[in-house]
């Protein structure tokens, strides 16, 4: 087992557009490894694929059929159609003879840098990181979040609270050198579904389906600072939820929005 993240997602060139991972044990949701650990490997695969560092990920959907497990699994690249400016990749994680995970991934250049820049977005409310205390993991946590410091402003999950959110802080405990899109896939994956918030009690869930989309510049961040979190699931029904989540730096600025789609296994 690996506590570093960039060890944990790194995969390896065995052919062209096809590359090897290792799934380390101790990263796991339930039976497989956790969505955030799966996709940055696609990522990064995507981005090797790629070969082109001025294009960075600028989006990614990501659909996740199967629990990806421990051991070997192999990841398959292909380009859709690579333009001027901008490549558009697919990726897929095959396992035991099984797809487990696809992706499809923009990769771009900066565009009319004339244009206005805003973000009508408020950031989230809360205190300095240093100031609010990382607390002990959470009883019953899933495997994965042993690798990553919680700091939350609440609410706490299955405290039978009147809505499905929740905000704070979050690093990896060993980032190593992993950075760009794929930290950022990682992070958007660590925290628990806000749904949580509303449950008197435990319940499995799923992510089916992953959007994200890059608005910042990864580039420049920091792994030992902290990210600021927010989540909310606006609706929930026959089990099915949908999550909107926020990845901010510290200095106030939007780096990615993530939608997620997730299902109530029972």
């Amino acid at each position: 087992m690996t506590d570093n993240l960039e060890q944990a997602t790194r995969p390896r060139p065995r052919a062209d557009g096809v590359f090897e991972v290792e799934i380390p044990d101790g990263w796991q949701q339930g039976r497989g490894a956790f969505g955030g650990l799966t996709i940055a490997s696609l990522v990064r695969a995507i981005e090797l694929s790629a070969g082109s560092p001025d294009r960075t990920l600028r989006s990614l959907t990501a659909e996740l059929p199967a629990p990806v497990m421990v051991g070997l699994a192999e990841i398959h690249v292909e380009p859709v159609r690579i333009g001027s400016g901008q490549s558009t990749m697919t990726a897929r994680l095959v396992q035991d003879g099984e797809v487990r995970a696809v992706a499809v991934a923009i990769l771009a250049r900066p565009r009319a840098p004339g244009a206005e820049t805003f973000c009508e977005l408020a950031r989230p409310a809360l205190r300095p990181w240093q100031d609010m205390p990382a607390p002990p993991r959470l009883a019953g946590a899933p495997t994965f979040t042993q690798h990553f410091e919680y700091r939350t402003d609440g609410p706490f999950p299955y405290t039978s609270g009147k809505e499905a959110r929740v905000q704070g802080w979050i690093r990896p405990r060993n980032a190593g050198a992993l950075g760009g899109g794929a930290y950022l896939a990682a992070m958007a994956d660590t925290w628990w579904p806000a749904t949580f918030t509303r449950a008197a009690a435990p319940f499995p869930v799923g992510t089916v389906a992953f959007t994200l989309q890059i608005v910042g510049t990864p580039e420049r961040l920091d792994p030992a600072v902290p990210l600021a979190y927010r989540g909310h699931v606006w609706v929930q029904s026959e089990g099915w939820f949908v999550e909107q989540r926020e990845l901010w730096s510290d200095d106030g600025r939007l780096l990615a929005l993530n939608q997620q789609t997730f299902a109530v296994i029972k």
